[in-house]
């Protein structure tokens, strides 16, 4: 039996329960992974996510996070292979995925929690849409260089074409790169 175990981090701002391009298409290669691969979900559009306020540089510390991000962060620790869901909002990664990324930033100075060290070796991948290829750029390589520092190897990026609900379904050459995306790393 295989230990896999793929969170998928969705941040669409789409209404709950409304599965949008990018969802789609993710479900659309994760369908392709073995049976006995465990699949997690979370749609961080809908959690309670604070803003990240760092205190590196004065007298404060980082504890250990409480509630819901302390669910986040072990749901992200128990992880094999992490898998950002993110539409093209701006150029760049949606609100919801970054702000999850800012909280990295203390979960790195957490007393003992070791997170770089254990996220080193999880293979970190990128699904998205929008309008245009070359506007998905940024957030690719943002979410490429997360993962250069924190020593995940990259899964890559599958892009497809999005904008109006099931768009991403006429793109045959995205449907066609799903197929084994996830099995890449």
């Amino acid at each position: 039996m295989r230990n896999d175990h793929y969170l998928f981090l969705t941040a669409s701002a789409r209404e709950p329960h409304v599965i949008g391009n990018t969802e789609w298409l993710a479900r659309e290669a994760a369908r392709h992974l073995p049976d006995d691969v465990q699949q997690t979900w979370v749609h961080l559009a809908h959690e309670p996510i604070p803003a990240f306020i760092d205190v590196r540089h004065s007298a404060g510390s980082y504890p250990a996070p409480e509630g819901r991000m302390a669910d986040l962060l072990q749901a992200t620790l128990d992880a094999s292979h992490l898998v950002l869901v993110c539409p093209v909002y701006w150029f760049s990664l949606p609100t919801a995925v970054k702000a999850y990324l800012d909280h990295w930033s203390g979960w790195l100075r957490v007393p003992g929690l070791d997170f770089k060290a254990r996220m080193a070796g999880k293979p970190l991948y990128l699904v998205s849409t929008g309008g245009e290829r070359r506007k998905a750029q940024p957030s690719i390589d943002a979410a490429q260089l997360c993962a250069e520092f924190m020593a995940m190897p990259w899964g890559g990026a599958l892009w497809g074409k999005g904008g109006a609900p099931d768009a991403v379904q006429a793109d045959t050459e995205a449907v066609q790169a799903a197929a084994g995306f996830l099995q890449r790393a």
